[in-house]
């Protein structure tokens, strides 16, 4: 007898594909039918990698081949498997903040480069600017914000939001301040695990009541480490202002700063590279210049990166000196490190605004786990 190619795709349409509404013709799963007198030979792709669901498709088709066509054909099957990777995610989502229109991420390659300085004077000279603006202490393990702002005894009070209750972040000279170190003690090391540090973050990021705000600032641990994609995973960052020191050891680990937010799978845009401490002016001589990390590091590497150069920041006592005490240095008016603060936050508004202009909104990412190992991906 004389097989039809016509008359076994007919039979294979009465057969629904595992897990799949159609029927193999039309969710595409027969690939190819071949028929050598009363032979029949067929390529299927399944979804369901189950053997149960392989043998299952084999039994059908052999019975509707018999059955509908020919009882006596002699019927070969090929089944592939192409099953999408389902990773397993964890339990957070990143979801925007009401009321926060753009959220910067100040980062560091590594620890003493003058992170969290460059971030308290940001968020001054913006408050001076006129925005409305708030700043997270994302550095769990070495908070310094309440310090830098004066408010080291200071505790967030509990307000009621619609019903629920929320905290208070602490304002100072115009900022809103949250910290974990306004919930440990002063000699209190915080020894938590990541999902622990993660779970800190949140709380201060979604159970607190920000209200409207321009700017959202988050100082950020030195690295690239857990606490960076929980940040990035929790919400959508705007953009990352990188800080690094002139020196060779400081800008290898800006590098790596700067290519973690690049990455395909984080995609954060690199608003640019702020350089601090780039030179050092004595009091005695304040119009002398000493390169003492080195010449325009920061800045031949983001020319190298092919991102912008945010502006410098000079090695001054003055700078220390006011961080010491709790009144950031940008504070003080009509001085030379006013004007560099001064400098460095318009530049990094224009970038902001460049960056909403030029793209879409960063949406946050999703920590996933494949095959025991640690990916992320967009949600």
């Amino acid at each position: 007898m004389k097989i039809d190619k016509q008359a076994v795709l007919g039979a294979l349409e009465k057969i629904t594909v595992p897990g799949e509404g159609q029927n193999m013709v039309e969710s595409g799963a027969v690939r190819n039918i071949q028929i050598f007198g009363d032979e029949v030979e067929v390529d299927i792709t399944i979804r369901n990698p189950s053997l149960q669901a392989r043998k299952k498709t084999e039994v059908e088709i052999l019975k509707i081949i018999h059955k509908e066509v020919y009882e006596k054909a002699k019927i070969k099957i090929n089944v592939k498997v192409d099953a999408p990777t389902k990773p397993k995610t964890n339990e957070i989502k990143g979801k925007p903040i009401p009321g926060i229109k753009n959220i910067i991420a100040v980062a560091s390659g590594k620890g003493g480069v003058g992170k969290s300085t460059v971030t308290a004077n940001l968020a001054v000279t913006l408050a001076k600017m006129g925005f409305k603006v708030g700043l997270l202490d994302a550095d769990i393990y070495g908070p310094s914000m309440p310090i830098m702002f004066d408010v080291a005894h200071e505790k967030p009070l509990a307000v009621n939001v619609q019903g629920k209750s929320k905290m208070k972040p602490v304002e100072s000279y115009g900022v809103q301040l949250l910290s974990i170190g306004f919930f440990t003690q002063p000699n209190q090391a915080v020894i938590w695990r990541g999902p622990m540090a993660s779970k800190a973050l949140n709380q201060m990021i979604f159970d607190a009541h920000w209200g409207d705000l321009d700017f959202m600032l988050l100082d950020l641990p030195p690295g690239t480490g857990d606490i960076h994609l929980s940040i990035m995973q929790a919400m959508p960052v705007t953009g990352a202002v990188i800080v690094s020191t002139p020196q060779e050891v400081a800008l290898a680990d800006a590098r790596k700063g700067v290519a973690m937010f690049q990455q395909e799978s984080i995609n954060v845009p690199v608003l640019g590279i702020a350089e601090n401490m780039a030179y050092f002016t004595p009091e005695e001589l304040p119009n002398n210049k000493y390169y003492i990390f080195g010449k325009e590091g920061a800045k031949h590497l983001s020319e190298d990166l092919k991102v912008p150069f945010l502006g410098e920041i000079p090695l001054v006592q003055s700078i220390r000196e006011a961080g010491d005490i709790g009144r950031p240095a940008a504070m003080q008016t009509a001085t030379p490190i006013e004007a560099a603060f001064e400098e460095l936050t318009k530049n990094v508004v224009r970038e902001v605004v460049s960056r909403n202009k030029s793209l879409p909104p960063t949406e946050a990412i999703k920590i996933t786990t494949m095959a025991g190992c640690s990916a992320v991906k967009k949600q």
